[in-house]
Parts: C-alpha cells; structure tokens; sequence
C-alpha cells in the first residue's frame, strides 16, 4: 500500500513547482533594475526641463503623475495573465521607446505631459513591476514568494543606486534632450529579457495556489475579502511617498542649499538600501505575520520624514534620510504582492496586484501633482511632507486589523 501512494503525494508535473526558478527571477530582477532605475531617475530633470520649456513645477509633476496613474491601471496586467507575461511586456517596451524619442522633442508643456504622460504611462503598464511580478510569482514555491518577490524588488533597488546618479552625470554632459533619447534604450532591453526568459515561463510548472477558475468569480471573491481591500487602501499610501519622494526630492534639497550632486546621491542611496530592505522584508515575510511586517514599515516611513523636517539639513542629514528611507523605499512590494497571493491565489496575481498596484498609483499621482501644485502656489513643500507622515501612521493602522484567512482558491495550497 506503501509504493502505491507514494506518486500520489507528489505528482510528477507539480514536482518542480517547490525549486525556486532562479532563472526566471533574477531575468525579472534584471528587468526591475533597469525600469525602475530608470523611470524614478526622473526627478532629477525637474528643474532643467521646467526651465527649458519655461513651465512651473506643476506642469512637470503632472507629466509624471499621469504617467504613474496611467501605469496602474490593470487592464495590460490581466492581458498578462491571460494571454502570457511576454506576450504584453515585448510590445509595451517598444511603444515606451517611442515616447521617450519623442518625449526627447517636446518643446511645451503640453507636448511633454502627452508623450511622457500619457504614451509613456500607457507604455508602461504594459512593462511595469506588476507584471514582471505577476510572472515570478506564478512560478515561484508559496513557501518561498515573498523571498523571490523580495530579490525582484531589491532588482530595481539596485537600479535606483546605480543608474539614478549615472543619468545625473548624462544629464550634465549632453542635457535633457539627449538624455531622454538614450532611455529609448531601456525599455529595448526589458523586452529583450522578457521574450528570451519569459517565454519559456509560461511552459514551467506553476505554483501550488495557481488554480484555474473563471475571473468573475475571482473578483467576485477579492470584493468581499475585506482583508484584501485594506490591502489595497493601504498602497495608496505608499504610493504617495514613493512617488513625491523620487519626482521633488532632488529640488527640495537644491532648494534647501544642497549641491545637484548630493542630491542625486541621497536618491541613489534610497536605492542603494532598499536591496537591503526589500531583500529582508521579503524574508521576514515567509516568517511572521506580513501586515504587521507592513505597520511598521509605514510608522517608520513617517519618523524618517519627521527627521527630515527638524534636523537641521546638511549632505550628511540628506543621504542619511535617503539611506533610512531606502531600508522601508519598496520593501512594502514582497510583502503586499505575496499577501494578495495569500489571500486570492496566484492565477489572477497581475491584475489582482495590479488592481491594487493601482491604489498605489493613485497615491503616487496626488503626491507628485500635489508636490508641484503646492510648491507653485506657496512655495514649499512642507505641506506634502506633513501629509506624508500623517498618511504613514494612517496606513500603519490600516494594516492592523489584516489577518491571516486565505481565498477560497490559496486555501487549497498545502504548500
């Protein structure tokens, strides 16, 4: 009896579903680095462009918060996970080249806000880490997720290190122009990686919680799962942080008197620590409770601000914040994406953490438009600094009460 039921514990097909693909999740590290390190580069060319085109900062940070809003909208993530990962990511990083050569062209504001904004947000979606995430996390044991969701996000942590303060250094050599001309090249080699590596992903076993069932009822089931929509009201706040962060970041500390250099620099050490913390909260979260991982994560975003606002601002203090902040920069991403596969399943994992993703969105886009609104209109920032810490605690109580329960279709994964 013995020989008879041991194949049936362990199905042959299901077998490799328990080795974490490495293959497949340092391919979408590789395409968050280069796509995040880019597109949060972004702030850096705030002051030039808006003095090129003769703009205020609002007109800027509309561009950039229609481009965020734009890139949460689900609609390229359930194509996604319908039709396959690459299927949508190859196309998308070709559309987002076009908008950045002519983004490159722009000479008004309004130009600016169409190309980069809406071509590029639309763009975008299509290649963003909502779908790179919904392909790894399909294909990654549920033991181990939040872990690989982890060394994926600290991927474009290390992006943000690297290339932030390398476009800074383009940026002085050949100006803006020229600069948004070579990131046509990004988005060449994301949809490189994803038709070589993710391709052949969708031919590998899946994850024990990819069960296939009709979408309606999925959403049907994520509607009533309360725990799924605080989840989801709570990204909207890290979404404003994020995004207001890396977009005003840069000129708020030039205005406060710190070099163009040291200011790149306290955004590339956001980048730089967040390896650290989005490759640790992603462990932690295989281990403990992920929306307690979660409230904390957000108390401490708002301390770091509150710093940032009563010590007195210096070099240190500037790359010192960006070094605090970076620990908590993405390292809500594991832990949010794994609990949407906790508590819904993996099959629908693109577009459920797009959905969500998309509160996310709708943060980033009122932080970085509020940012430049506000600074237009009275000259500071410190409004949206004093709101960033208020929604900080606001989002830390909103993860509390999230428990443990499991969807219908996650329940069923032993492992």
């Amino acid at each position: 009896m013995q020989s008879q039921t041991r194949p049936a514990r362990a199905p042959g097909p299901a077998a490799p579903a328990y080795r974490i693909p490495w293959t497949i999740v340092l391919a979408g590290a590789a395409m968050a680095f280069v796509f995040t390190g880019s597109t949060q580069s972004f702030g850096v060319f705030l002051k030039v462009v808006t003095e090129d085109l003769g703009v205020g900062r609002e007109t800027f940070a509309l561009a950039i918060a229609v481009l965020q809003l734009a890139t949460g909208v689900p609609v390229a993530a359930y194509l996604a996970d319908r039709y396959g990962h690459w299927k949508v990511i190859v196309p998308a990083s070709l559309i987002f080249a076009v908008a950045m050569l002519l983004t490159s062209q722009a000479q008004s504001g309004l130009q600016f806000l169409a190309y980069l904004g809406f071509l590029g947000g639309i763009a975008i979606s299509g290649a963003s880490m909502t779908v790179v995430v919904g392909a790894v996390g399909q294909m990654v044991p549920v033991r181990r997720r939040s872990f690989a969701l982890g060394l994926v996000t600290a991927g474009s942590s290390a992006g943000m290190f690297v290339l932030v303060p390398a476009w800074q250094q383009i940026l002085n050599l050949v100006g803006w122009r020229t600069n948004f001309a070579l990131f046509a090249l990004v988005p060449l080699f994301i949809g490189l990686m994803a038709f070589i590596f993710l391709r052949n992903a969708d031919k590998m076993p899946k994850s024990a919680d990819v069960v296939d069932e009709p979408f309606i009822n999925m959403l049907k089931r994520a509607r009533k799962n309360r725990d799924y929509l605080l989840l989801t009201a709570g990204f909207f706040v890290c979404g404003f942080h994020v995004s207001f962060i890396a977009a005003h970041l840069p000129a708020y500390l030039s205005d406060e008197g710190i070099s163009a250099t040291g200011a790149a620099l306290a955004l590339a050490m956001i980048g730089l620590f967040n390896i650290f913390g989005s490759a640790i909260s992603g462990r932690l979260g295989d281990r403990y409770r992920r929306s307690r991982l979660l409230a904390i994560i957000y108390s401490l975003r708002g301390v770091v601000i509150f710093g940032l606002l009563v010590l007195p601002l210096t070099e240190f203090t500037a790359i010192a914040f960006g070094a605090l902040m970076g620990l908590l920069w993405l390292a809500t991403v594991p832990l949010t994406s794994s609990t949407v596969a906790h508590l819904l399943g993996a099959r629908y994992l693109a577009v459920m953490f797009g959905t969500t993703f998309f509160s996310h969105q709708i943060g980033s886009f009122l932080g970085v438009w509020l940012g430049g609104r506000v600074y237009d209109a009275i000259g500071t920032y410190d409004p949206i600094w004093i709101a960033g810490i208020a929604l900080g605690f606001a989002a830390a109580l909103v993860h509390l009460p999230i428990g443990d329960r499991r969807g219908a279709m996650a329940a069923a994964a032993a492992y």
